[in-house]
């Protein structure tokens, strides 16, 4: 199924995704972006059915030809104090407040959302696979992250952030067995690591 251009003709709409929400490490990004109607690419999907060498590409594009575009992150100890899913919606927040123009609609990815101003909305579950303003936010917030991550690593590599991006991953748990936590993971989260069974 193709992705749609708009939700509602005639009026500037913004899609706004989130990325991060379930690791175990490193800040939630979100992106909020405006395309052009005529905007198209075929390789453009839900980020997480893109290849990662496609998703560079796309953000490239993407931040190219976008109307407007803009990209924000929430850090752990804020995750921490409030709740993954309030910073998730701060972030999103944040980048529809860094929008260079206002949008008059915001299409949101997942099922909630805490409303913007008094600006309407709607979201749409696996939005980033119906709306190509969605899926340009999707990846946009996913590509961020991904760079992000990659710094963290370069400063923690024993986490492996550079491949695992900070989820949850059975090398990242034995890691975690190891070396204990950081700074940079997520101390509201019930983070467990690998038990060995005893035989």
């Amino acid at each position: 199924m193709s992705l749609l251009s708009f939700y509602q003709e005639n009026i500037i709409e913004a899609g706004c995704d989130e990325a991060g929400r379930g690791c175990y490490a490193g800040p939630v990004f979100a992106a909020a972006v405006i395309l052009p109607v005529d905007f198209y690419h075929p390789l453009l999907n839900d980020s997480k059915q893109v290849k990662e060498v496609h998703r560079n590409e796309l953000r490239l594009i993407i931040e190219e030809k976008a109307t407007a575009f803009a990209v924000a992150k929430v850090e752990v100890e804020e995750i921490d104090h409030t709740n993954i899913l309030k910073a998730s919606f701060k972030a999103m927040h944040i980048a529809i407040e860094a929008l260079k123009i206002t949008p008059q609609f915001l299409l949101i990815d997942g099922n909630r959302f805490i409303k913007f101003k008094q600006t309407p909305h709607r979201c749409f579950v696996k939005g980033d696979g119906k709306f190509t303003s969605i899926a340009a936010a999707s990846i946009l917030a996913k590509t961020w992250r991904d760079e992000y991550m990659l710094q963290l690593h370069n400063q923690y590599p024993q986490y492996n952030w550079r491949k695992n991006k900070g989820y949850g991953t059975e090398e990242h748990r034995r890691a975690i067995e190891q070396f204990g936590l950081c700074e940079h993971h997520r101390k509201s989260f019930n983070i467990q690591p690998i038990r060995h069974e005893l035989f």
